[in-house]
């Protein structure tokens, strides 16, 4: 038996014609028109606003376009914030700083930091830790893999494709003049389109300030500026910022990269971790007197 279809209400019908000229204009944008990705993006917000996108699948596609406009410099962990192991090092001299940075992979240099050899992987020397003689049995130039070094030009969306073809998790950035710039990693690319990915070694969920004795302090963003003040005893306004993200990247004017930093109420802020949308994480440093008398606000960037 046939049933006879309900009429569609003026409601579903007004809602269909919309998904239908919305589906339209998408169809019209991969054809190429529009020609331009502003425009593009555009009617992808359009679309989030209708209700077929949500906000994350929105972050996502954009972050996904905007890595074929950044390089692997805007991302890179800086060279002196690079933690590294020594050609020469014992097992004993090793397990302390990978245990402490909890990191995966380590650049494995020789006379300097301009010297990257290999790479280590932290669970290769797993089978030589639990050994009674591992500081005489272990032979770095028998576990260490090869290293990948790229230029601080390379785009991101071809960096990731590298990676992925390669199988490497971790990258040596060089320069113009073929020093190490720094390195980066296939999760710093990533959180670039799916934004921060946090793991067991990160500031937990219900914990914003991280303090470290000789460092300074890791602070999330998304500190209160009043759980801030309290904490460092600085008199920050929360008048119009209620984050010291927000805080900061005021002071600077623009969304920051990893390794700028700015001078606020005699403290220095340098971002640690970013991506194109928001500061994720800062370390924090008390100022030295001398500095303190310059410019409040003062900006630089350190690689």
């Amino acid at each position: 038996m046939v049933m006879a279809r309900e009429p569609m209400s003026n409601e579903d019908r007004s809602s269909s014609s919309d998904h239908r000229s919305w589906l339209d204009r998408i169809s019209q944008a991969i054809s190429g028109e529009p020609r331009d990705r502003d425009s593009l993006v555009e009617i992808l917000r359009d679309g989030q606003r209708r209700g077929l996108l949500d906000a994350d699948q929105l972050a996502m596609i954009e972050g996904a376009l905007h890595v074929s406009e950044m390089q692997v410099r805007d991302i890179m962990i800086p060279r002196s914030q690079m933690v590294v192991v020594r050609r020469d090092a014992t097992t004993d001299e090793l397990l302390p700083p990978v245990i402490e940075s909890g990191h995966s992979r380590f650049p494995v240099i020789g006379e300097s930091r301009d010297d990257v050899i290999g790479i280590l992987i932290a669970k290769d020397l797993l089978q030589f830790a639990s050994a009674g003689n591992a500081s005489t049995s272990f032979d770095m130039r028998e576990v260490m893999r090869p290293a990948l070094f790229v230029p601080e030009s390379k785009r991101l969306d071809v960096m990731l494709k590298e990676f992925r073809a390669s199988r490497n998790h971790l990258a040596v950035v060089v320069d113009e003049y073929g020093g190490v710039a720094g390195m980066v990693t296939i999760e710093d690319v990533l959180e670039q389109i799916v934004g921060e990915i946090d793991d067991e070694h990160d500031v937990g969920d219900d914990t914003y300030i991280l303090s470290r004795r000789d460092e300074g302090s890791v602070i999330k963003a998304l500190t209160p500026v009043e759980d801030f003040n309290e904490h460092f005893g600085t008199s920050l306004s929360d008048d119009e910022f209620d984050t010291i993200g927000g805080y900061v990247a005021h002071a600077f004017g623009h969304v920051p990269v990893r390794g700028e930093t700015v001078s606020l109420e005699g403290h220095r802020f340098e971002v640690v971790r970013a991506d194109n949308r928001r500061i994720h994480l800062l370390m924090v440093r008390p100022e030295e007197p001398a500095a303190r008398d310059e410019k409040p606000g003062r900006r630089s960037v350190s690689h």
